[in-house]
């Protein structure tokens, strides 16, 4: 990607859109992009204003160099922010507006993976819709072995990707598991060589950006609502989604540029 790139967090992230693809990397690579306070912050910042953006139709995330995608929390700062329960509260609470951001963000999110992805940066890439990881990338959760708890958002969210076995398995033992094992129980959608991976991304990517975004927001929107508690689903949101398709010019368009034998061209509207 060639567009000009947004600088937040003080370079920690950055963020670039570049036709209809927005790329955020995650840019301490001297900690493996550990995930500071400040980054999360950054992370916030871009999500939101990416949300209405229309130029923006997927959004790639990934990790600077080739050692980490996120390797966790930045253990640097558990003394001062996360050093008991009341720091720890505070902790998630000024983190929490980056995490909503992330969790709620109504566009399709592909984590791209190579190196170790770990803990915070585990709950990140599962977060995104879906996973492309390189072969030398490890994945693993290892709040057992620092003393803390994982998450139940994370937690329910592992366990609807590989099931409460596996994830037993991962929390239980604070192991690594390597990139085929990690495709095996379902926590990756594809291992690529490592040096395909950004173009295999970049043509997925491409492949998202082209299709009609109303359409692929309605499909979002309809799995995250399955996967939640019956009594918990917003029916109506998702009614509403499909009404949006049916009325959309971009319906016609599709009509239209099947019976003429050609690509369509979508708009979002």
């Amino acid at each position: 990607m060639t567009a000009a790139t947004q600088e937040l967090a003080d370079g920690k992230i950055l963020a670039s859109v570049d036709h209809g693809i927005g790329l955020i990397t995650f840019n301490q690579p001297e900690k493996r992009n550990a995930m500071s306070v400040h980054m999360w912050s950054g992370l916030e910042q871009v999500f939101e204003a990416w949300e209405q953006d229309d130029a923006v139709r997927v959004v790639v995330l990934t990790g600077a160099g080739d050692k980490a995608f996120v390797s966790g929390a930045d253990i640097s700062e558990f003394e001062k922010r996360r050093n008991n329960v009341d720091a720890g509260r505070e902790y998630e609470r000024a983190t929490s507006g980056g995490r909503a951001r992330l969790s709620a963000f109504p566009k399709p999110i592909i984590a791209r993976i190579r190196g170790f992805c770990l803990g915070g940066g585990l709950a990140i890439a599962m977060q995104a819709d879906l996973r492309i990881a390189a072969e030398d990338s490890e994945f693993g959760i290892p709040a057992a072995r620092l003393g803390v708890a994982y998450g139940f958002p994370s937690v329910r969210r592992l366990i609807a990707l590989i099931g409460p076995a596996h994830a037993s398995m991962i929390l239980f033992t604070g192991s690594r598991i390597g990139s085929a094992e990690a495709a095996r129980i379902g926590l990756v959608n594809q291992v690529v060589p490592n040096e395909e991976l950004e173009d295999v991304v970049e043509r997925l990517a491409r492949k998202i950006a082209d299709n009609a975004p109303l359409s692929v927001r309605a499909s979002k929107l309809t799995i995250e609502q399955a996967l939640r508690d019956p009594a918990d689903r917003d029916m109506h949101a998702v009614e509403e989604a499909s009404v949006a398709c049916f009325n959309s010019e971009d319906y016609r368009e599709g009509r239209t540029a099947f019976l003429e034998k050609r690509a369509p061209k979508f708009r979002g509207r």
